[in-house]
């Protein structure tokens, strides 16, 4: 089977989207599939080319076996909506073009977070006249609304019209969350056609082990008790939160560090008010490369998964629960949901309510304070992480492909 994937985010970069479409290729290609990947030249999220590519025309190369074909996009930083939404259109006009010089592929994958990718696969599957599968890891625009990047007006309302045409043409739909699904299903979209596949983590790189004494050093850590966030620093994430906790714990645990490990679109404005407060029990180390964040989660005594408290986020799976879980990294988090539906049967995390900034503090204290507890939720973590294997996810959306594929052909034959 010829899969034609067309994604935004893909490796180098290292975000959740960028390695879920890197997993699932590998895997598909292993599974004896041919996979022709369209995508951006490197740059999310600080909207800078990465070192060892430079934006041309077009640029063929195999990553891990699978054949990738990056086109040029305007390229923005992960802040300022209209700039980004302009690199979003960008990737749709440049990515349905590459698109028709890969060869005719059996089926079309389009994924988001943002669904101008959807609409580029969309054309590319009418052209080709191939089955278009969307698979959605966010509910956009709801969750630029949600997070006050925009208001509700007419370019949502336009956007929102777009998104649902995308969800009534798409042959099969593919959700990370069953949220997601019930909501679509709510909005009149055939269930029928709607399969979770949630994301999930690659365990055999990521497993437990024991933290790097050179990085330990590196970041004078010696002796402290490291209190991390890894991942995105978002508008999303509420992780102000996090200054605050170090501000309120600076004087009374003077052994406890907070380490912020990622990059994004808060990440100066973080910086800079933990210069103005005097934070030194804070450090942010910015975007690392995917093959060391496994590093920081064995530093990390305590890992917090943070959002802000909005209903929507009752919706999501933050990926980076999946890598705590394999390197049994204890959690902390104020996510509600369907992130509570995966935590507490498994038992690996600890839950407190959102905005609830002394219960956090509480939380961070109690654990510190007992190691047993700690040793509790990190082998419940390893033990769940194992349900959570992209290779076994990778072959759950395969199986729906070639099942959507076999039926498309049926039909034709039939006609």
């Amino acid at each position: 089977m010829r899969i034609l994937l067309l994604t935004d985010n893909y490796p180098p970069e290292s975000s959740p989207p960028a390695l879920r479409c890197s997993m699932h290729a590998k895997r598909w290609v292993e599974r004896g599939c041919h996979v022709n990947v369209v995508t951006s030249f490197p740059n999310f999220p600080e909207g800078r080319v990465f070192g060892g590519y430079r934006q041309s025309l077009f640029k063929r190369e195999t990553l891990d076996t699978v054949d990738v074909l990056r086109v040029p996009t305007l390229i923005f930083a992960n802040s300022g909506t209209i700039l980004r939404i302009a690199d979003f259109l960008s990737f749709m006009f440049t990515g349905s073009i590459a698109s028709l010089f890969v060869g005719r592929p059996d089926v079309v994958v389009a994924t988001s977070p943002q669904f101008f990718t959807a609409v580029a696969g969309w054309l590319v599957s009418r052209i080709y006249r191939r089955p278009f599968v969307f698979e959605i890891r966010d509910l956009w625009p709801d969750s630029i609304v949600a997070v006050g990047a925009m208001k509700e007006g007419w370019i949502i309302r336009m956007i929102r019209r777009v998104e649902q045409f995308l969800y009534r043409r798409a042959d099969l739909i593919i959700t990370v969350t069953s949220s997601f699904r019930d909501i679509l299903i709510g909005r009149g979209i055939d269930g029928g056609k709607i399969v979770v596949v949630t994301n999930g983590i690659d365990t055999r790189q990521l497993t437990p082990g024991t933290a790097s004494a050179p990085l330990r050093h590196r970041l004078g850590l010696e002796g402290k008790s490291v209190v991390s966030y890894i991942g995105t620093v978002g508008m999303a994430h509420g992780l102000q939160m996090i200054l605050d906790t170090a501000d309120r714990m600076r004087d009374r645990r003077r052994d406890v560090h907070f380490l912020i490990v990622g990059s994004g679109a808060e990440l100066q404005e973080l910086r800079d008010q933990a210069v103005q407060r005097k934070l030194t029990n804070v450090t942010f180390v910015g975007r690392v490369a995917h093959a060391e964040v496994i590093e920081y989660w064995r530093l990390s005594d305590v890992t917090l998964v943070l959002l802000k408290n909005t209903p929507l986020f009752r919706t999501v799976i933050p990926s980076k629960i999946f890598e705590a879980m394999a390197t049994g990294t204890p959690i902390i988090t104020n996510v509600r949901g369907e992130v509570q539906v995966i935590l507490e049967p498994l038992g690996c995390a600890e839950m407190v309510e959102p905005d609830d900034l002394p219960a956090l503090v509480e939380a961070i204290e109690r654990l510190l304070n007992d190691p047993g507890r700690r040793r509790e939720l990190s082998v419940a973590a390893i033990a769940g992480a194992k349900k959570y294997d992209r290779a076994a996810l990778a072959d759950d959306a395969l199986a729906s492909l070639e099942a959507l594929v076999a039926r498309s052909r049926g039909a034709l034959n039939a006609g």
